[in-house]
């Protein structure tokens, strides 16, 4: 069972989404949400992510409705290093701000700004080892930034039991085609 989920995938401009009120943001919140309430059901505690714009905030996002529709589960923000946020665009600033500030438990791992990639690689093992399971939007013909932390956790299966699932464009088909064939 998964206590612990860690969530990640991609960053909107690697999806082409500049803003989050494009159509394929929705859908991928539908996909997101459907996963975590399953495991949530199963007895999911945690989602835990690092804050990056895309994926992670929007599951967290969908954490707190979730919340709001009385699952038992709980948001965990653990940014990489201090201001990770600082120099994005105002509106995506106010949005990590509004998020985080109703996750259940918000802190850093590196008490320093961003100084070097070993800080996302150093997040990334701390992540594995404080969670038992990983979600992640993310398809292998699209090449991108959660590769890094799946081939991590495929390494990390090796020693231990630690399911994946990974959302991918397939599925998000899937889901506007099912939601065309409800609207007809």
């Amino acid at each position: 069972m998964i206590q612990v989920l860690m969530v990640t995938g991609y960053k909107p401009f690697e999806l082409g989404i500049f803003n989050n009120d494009d159509p394929a943001v929705r859908i991928i919140k539908k996909a997101l949400k459907k996963e975590i309430k399953r495991l949530a059901e199963e007895g999911l505690e945690w989602v835990l992510i690092s804050g990056q714009q895309g994926v992670e905030l929007w599951a967290a996002e969908m954490v707190l409705e979730l919340k709001d529709e009385d699952y038992d589960i709980q948001l965990a923000v653990l940014t990489p290093f201090i201001d990770q946020h600082s120099k994005w665009k105002e509106p995506q600033k106010e949005y990590y701000d509004l998020v985080t500030s109703q996750a259940d438990f918000l802190g850093t791992i590196s008490n320093q700004p961003y100084t070097s990639p070993d800080q996302f690689r150093n997040r990334d093992r701390i992540f594995l080892h404080k969670s038992d399971g990983l979600l992640a939007l993310y398809d292998p013909e699209k090449e991108g930034s959660p590769k890094f932390i799946l081939e991590l956790a495929e390494k990390y299966q090796e020693v231990r039991d630690f399911p994946i699932r990974t959302i991918d464009f397939y599925e998000l088909q899937t889901i506007i085609e099912e939601e065309q064939w409800e609207n007809q």
